[in-house]
């Protein structure tokens, strides 16, 4: 029954993709120059995007990561809680879903996560952050390139005044923004490169935005450019100290997977079945 019920979830996101396809195809190929991307609303019927809102764990019950980089609440190990939690991700991992993302993309060969490397979910409340980054290149073994990221949001009557939007800056940081915000029952996908720069403004309010996240991999990177780098992490225009301090920090850790290529400890993030 487990695995029915996500198949269910599974059909909704085809078909709402699917019946989008054309313009999510556009959407994407117009933003490709810079940072692809698309959103549609309305991913789930009310009822189950409600659902997987309820189901969501206290801040307490999850991981923390606060630090100059990013203030956020994450999980991956899905199976310490509430099952719906993992029947929405692994959803998103269905080889339809799968398959009809890559083709809006115009990707081939994309795999999903089923490790759920910095996937799962996550959370932020009043002052919570994440500063303009791009995520590491690669799959938990390095042997996968990473080339899609996708956002379902789910919290109700979350508004672009709570903040916690997603940031893309398609012309790096010296350019604009392209705000999508997190809207209840919306589901946000973007391309991960070496140019991906993307950020989540700051909660200001006293809920909690909740979100789904997924990667999706392949052998072959986005770009031509064949390198691989950590999760990089820089100022927001205007923070100068912080943007020093950023690439400091995103050199050193370069520089320890220099030589040691898989870090010098396990990631935490991954969901150990």
């Amino acid at each position: 029954m487990k695995h029915l019920y996500r198949d269910h979830i599974a059909d909704f996101i085809y078909n709402r993709l699917k019946d989008n396809e054309d313009a999510l195809k556009k959407h994407f190929d117009l933003t490709s120059s810079g940072v692809g991307c698309f959103y549609i609303d309305d991913l789930l019927p009310d009822d189950i995007a409600t659902r997987i809102y309820k189901s969501f764990p206290e801040t307490k019950d999850v991981n923390v990561k606060k630090s100059i980089r990013e203030y956020k609440y994450v999980a991956a190990q899905m199976d310490k809680y509430n099952p719906l939690l993992e029947e929405i991700i692994f959803a998103f991992q269905d080889v339809r879903v799968v398959n009809l993302i890559s083709d809006i993309c115009g990707y081939d060969a994309i795999q999903p996560d089923s490790n759920l490397y910095a996937g799962g979910i996550s959370m932020m409340g009043k002052g919570n952050y994440l500063n303009p980054h791009l995520d590491n290149s690669h799959d938990k073994d390095r042997a996968l390139w990473r080339v899609l990221n996708l956002l379902y949001y789910v919290t109700p009557d979350w508004n672009p005044e709570h903040g916690g939007n997603l940031e893309i800056w398609p012309d790096g940081l010296k350019g604009e923004a392209t705000v999508i915000d997190a809207k209840f029952n919306r589901l946000a996908v973007m391309a991960t490169h070496k140019k991906s720069w993307h950020s989540v403004s700051k909660v200001n309010t006293d809920g909690v935005r909740c979100c789904i996240s997924n990667y999706y991999f392949s052998d072959q990177p986005v770009s031509n450019e064949k390198s691989f780098h950590v999760t990089t992490f820089r100022g927001r225009p205007g923070q100068f100290f912080t943007d020093k301090l950023l690439q400091l920090d995103s050199s050193v850790r370069m520089g320890v997977r220099k030589l040691f290529k898989n870090g010098i400890r396990e990631n935490p993030h991954v969901y150990k079945k």
